[in-house]
């Protein structure tokens, strides 16, 4: 079974920064579709970010455009999700995916079937 092993997480203040880590084994990782998604109570989990790791193209969440960043590690096989200028309503449980198939060869659509999860990781920010 893969196991997508994430890190980070946790509170901070509105304007604040965290750094989510993915980490995924050698054959998921390679050329293949990663990313994040969130789930805030009561609502529906949406797509935060994807990443095809073949070629680095990436897909955005509107509400996160210019505030977060996707970046990979290849050496690590580790997908980053960078978030800046943190609002409270990006509070939300956290969850990294892996492992579906890109759109025309290389655009991970958020609409994709990941085949792997992490475990989650909260993210809280509150003043």
């Amino acid at each position: 079974q893969v196991q997508l092993v994430e890190s980070g997480g946790g509170s901070v203040q509105p304007g604040g920064s965290l750094r989510l880590s993915c980490a995924a084994s050698e054959s998921t990782y390679n050329n293949n579709c990663m990313g994040w998604f969130r789930q805030a109570p009561g609502k529906q989990r949406e797509g935060v970010v994807t990443i095809y790791t073949g070629d680095s193209s990436t897909i955005y969440a509107d509400s996160v455009k210019g505030r977060f960043t996707i970046s990979q590690d290849n050496a690590k096989n580790t997908v980053y999700l960078q978030m800046s200028s943190l609002k409270a309503e990006d509070t939300a449980m956290y969850y990294c995916a892996a492992d579906w198939r890109p759109a025309w060869g290389r655009y991970c659509r958020f609409v994709g079937a990941p085949k792997s999860w992490g475990q989650g990781t909260q993210v809280t920010v509150s003043s």
